[in-house]
């Protein structure tokens, strides 16, 4: 059975990350499963510091470093559990019934990767450990995350909302046409009425695409606003956002239009950094 896999740590984000996995997971009605990851990088089973200038010598030293270094990671480990405890706690009080939990002490790319055939979503925070609370920041391995899972992604901000309404950027690419018949077929956003918008250029190519999508989601059961504008395209939609004060954003991660270019390189870190609302990626 697929999961929603929530990726937890310690940054002030991470509530918002454990209401958002148990809105998607009672929504979903899939289990729900807490990641942990401690940084074998930052937290090392065992440091070899031997070849370091002018500690070869110092025995004793060499000996209390390696101590040290062991108690951080036994005190990070036991902190990480201390976590997913609360998580799971917070998930039982939202209404999902025994959530579970994983701790991982390596990479968190591997980690996701070991755990991609199980996933059915993925919820991860905007902002880490790391990212030192700046609005601006997004978490270091967060592109790295959407480039390597092959799975949805829902990226969340600070602060939890439920959402109530929800908008499609549609391009009429392969990658948005199979995620308007993966939204249409997930119970994710039943209920939530749906904004498609398109950006670009109004033509009957576009038109018949627009229709297209709109239909397929009338038939799943949704209320759909359809609509093509002009302009830059993130900032178009954030403005479409704004204006009709849509909760959560949905796109596809990679696809073969001006929507890829937007989603590739420094893009993609604009419109995170930029956004405000949760962000479903889907693949």
């Amino acid at each position: 059975m697929t999961h929603v896999i929530a990726c937890i740590d310690g940054s002030t984000s991470a509530p918002a990350v454990c209401d958002y996995a148990a809105w998607a997971s009672l929504s979903l009605e899939a289990p729900l499963t807490f990641l942990h990851v401690l940084d074998q990088r930052q937290y090392p089973v065992a440091a070899d510091l031997s070849g370091n200038i002018g500690l070869g010598s110092r025995e004793h030293l060499l000996d209390e470093l390696a101590s040290l270094d062991e108690q951080r990671g036994k005190l990070a480990l036991e902190q990480g559990r201390i976590m997913l405890a609360a998580a799971k706690e917070r998930a039982v009080n939202d209404g999902v019934r025994a959530p579970e939990s994983k701790q991982r002490h390596g990479d968190l790319l591997e980690s996701l990767q070991e755990l991609q055939s199980e996933t059915r979503l993925l919820v991860i925070g905007r902002q880490g450990e790391s990212s030192g609370g700046l609005s601006q920041h997004v978490g270091s391995q967060l592109e790295s995350v959407i480039r390597i899972m092959h799975r949805p992604i829902l990226v969340t901000p600070a602060n939890f909302q439920k959402p109530k309404s929800a908008m499609l950027a549609f391009d009429g690419g392969a990658t948005t046409r199979k995620g308007v018949e993966m939204l249409a077929a997930s119970p994710l956003l039943k209920g939530l009425p749906i904004h498609l918008v398109m950006v670009g250029p109004v033509n009957d190519e576009a038109s018949a695409q627009l229709d297209w999508a709109q239909k397929v989601l009338i038939n799943a059961g949704f209320t759909v606003r359809a609509e093509t504008r002009s302009g830059e395209i993130e900032r178009t939609l954030h403005a479409y956002q704004k204006e009709h004060g849509i909760d959560l954003l949905v796109m596809g991660a990679y696809g073969h239009s001006r929507i890829r270019q937007f989603l590739v390189g420094s893009t993609t870190t604009s419109m995170l950094r930029t956004t405000t609302s949760p962000l479903l990626l889907l693949r």
